[in-house]
């Protein structure tokens, strides 16, 4: 049998490179990839692959005794698509609509003419076209005309009232990105907490810039979102700043799988739960229940809540960006702070 001299040694070369490529640290890392890869297909699809209405609160204005049979009514429709409650009468109804309270409303007319619908498509453009079929088959079924009306509809350039989730997700994305690139370029974890200031410190003016720059975009160069330019640059550099300095965080505790960590918060289980291609109440209950606590969600709410709402139902969003913002900050810098004394205590045992 003929051997090709050298072919035995490049075989040899080539094998124990690639031994020395695969390391365990590689392979974990590898696995975490393909783990990220599975949950961001199980969490998209899980949450938006089959949206329906569930217990969307719901209002009713009527005389006494047809608003609790419409009540009645609308409790028992297959499902359980609404969560319908008695309104005092029509302005009652409005408001609470504007204060995000309910998402729709059934003013019915009690000399037996025409009902009126109450709709917001600021709030998802979805939403409302589902509540119209939802109460058109219901009336048609009992022979009553009803007429939609949109208490705070949508930008005619905000289709299917996206343009707020996609807003803040530019947002988020800076945010990690930002916190990212330092950690790539400087190392994951910062050597002491003057460096973990200076970190926080440029991803706050990150966020203010980021956050003026979205919001002229959305605003005066699209006018994709009515609203306050200002409240809306506000908003922004606070998500980009909340969802930075919780990067930055984890990045402190974990090192680089901290990076995987804060996608795996904001993008895989953040942007599903969002609000953003289904309102809430057309998620599953898990994506419900997480939605507003993340920062995709609290920021979308919020976002809207300044576009369509005259920023009525804010508080508990902001709060929740702030939130994430002071545990980012303050877990970057005690990470830091433990790491330098860690580092400290280790020193003399070296040099002894």
């Amino acid at each position: 049998m003929s051997h090709t001299p050298g072919t035995g040694t490049r075989s040899g070369s080539l094998l124990g490179e690639v031994k020395d490529a695969v390391t365990p640290r590689a392979t974990l890392l590898v696995l975490g990839v393909i783990a990220l890869q599975l949950l961001f297909i199980a969490s998209y699809v899980g949450a938006l692959h089959d949206p329906r209405p569930r217990d969307v609160p719901f209002g009713v204005a009527a005389p006494q005794g047809a608003a609790e049979r419409a009540v009645a009514r609308l409790e028992r429709l297959p499902g359980s698509p609404l969560d319908p409650r008695t309104v005092a009468d029509a302005a009652s109804a409005r408001q609470q609509i504007l204060d995000r309270e309910i998402d729709g409303a059934l003013i019915l007319d009690p000399k037996g003419g025409t009902d009126t619908l109450l709709v917001a498509s600021g709030g998802g453009t979805v939403l409302a076209t589902t509540l119209e079929g939802i109460v058109g088959e219901l009336e048609a079924a009992e022979g009553r005309p009803v007429r939609t009306v949109d208490v705070a509809p949508a930008s005619a350039q905000d289709f299917d009232g996206l343009s707020s989730f996609y807003l803040v997700v530019g947002w988020c994305v800076g945010g990690y990105l930002c916190a990212s690139i330092l950690a790539i370029s400087t190392g994951a974890r910062p050597a002491d907490p003057r460096r973990a200031a200076i970190r926080l410190i440029v991803m706050a003016l990150v966020a203010i810039v980021g956050g003026l720059g979205g919001a002229v975009i959305v605003g005066p160069i699209l006018g994709a979102l009515p609203g306050s330019v200002v409240d809306l640059w506000g908003l922004g550099a606070l998500i980009t700043f909340a969802v930075g300095a919780a990067t930055l965080a984890l990045q402190g505790v974990f090192g680089i799988v901290g990076i995987g960590l804060a996608i795996l918060l904001v993008v895989i289980a953040g942007n599903p739960s969002a609000g953003g291609a289904f309102p809430l109440p057309m998620l599953p209950p898990f994506w419900q229940a997480i939605g507003p606590w993340l920062p995709p969600g609290a920021g979308t709410w919020a976002a809207r809540s300044i576009a369509y709402f005259k920023g009525n139902a804010e508080t508990v969003s902001l709060l929740v960006l702030w939130a994430w913002a002071v545990a980012g900050t303050v877990i970057t810098l005690l990470a830091a702070v433990l790491r330098r004394r860690r580092q400290e205590t280790e020193l003399p045992t070296q040099a002894g």
